[in-house]
């Protein structure tokens, strides 16, 4: 008997701890969702992106919701929300706004769901030509990946990705196989709009 209390205790004292090194963020491993939601938080909504809109305790207005090609989507009782150019905690706090018309403090969520509206290109001897959706912190490999991969052909020395910078358009030279070769460095964040050219 004395045996299950002492194994018992033991179980209470190790799961005590590590609740106090939860609270205190010792021994933790970065929070992934955290940082997932830092780069949702940051994005800028476009059209054709899914939003999830939450009204708290006000099912009736809460749902998912596509963006239109004209930037907005519609809510019941405020009709056209522009969304479009704003990120998700902006067209939050703008919806809220809105709803202090018809509630007491309203608490508002916005969580993007899908992302439609941000798109790479892909040119020459991949396997698959033409867009692929841009995710977030995609890299030239990743890219390139998404499209199938490179054909027999690929001259590999001379892959350059167009970009579009100030409305000036700007030709950034590849090196492959560096970044094969797992350099970071030489491994680029793609941006929206960019156009991979592969000869």
């Amino acid at each position: 008997m004395r045996a299950k209390y002492l194994v018992l205790t033991a179980c209470l004292t190790v799961g005590l701890s590590s609740i106090a090194q939860n609270k205190d963020g010792v021994g933790n491993k970065p929070d992934a969702n955290l940082a997932a939601n830092a780069v949702h938080d940051s994005y800028v909504i476009g059209a054709s992106d899914v939003l999830v809109v939450t009204v708290w305790k006000q099912p009736t207005l809460s749902g998912s919701l596509l963006v239109r090609p004209d930037g907005m989507i519609s809510m019941p009782l405020l009709g056209d929300v522009k969304a479009s150019g704003a990120t998700p905690l902006q067209l939050a706090a703008e919806i809220t706004e809105k709803l202090r018309k018809f509630f007491q403090d309203p608490t508002v969520s916005v969580v993007l769901s899908q992302v439609n509206s941000k798109k790479v290109f892909l040119l020459g001897e991949v396997q698959k030509r033409g867009p692929v959706d841009l995710t977030s912190g995609m890299t030239l490999l990743q890219a390139i990946s998404s499209a199938g991969g490179l054909t027999d052909y690929a001259n590999t020395k001379k892959i350059y990705i167009l970009r579009d910078s100030m409305g000036k358009q700007e030709k950034i030279q590849v090196h492959y196989k560096q970044a094969l070769k797992g350099d970071g460095e030489f491994n680029l964040p793609l941006q929206s709009g960019d156009t991979i050219v592969v000869p």
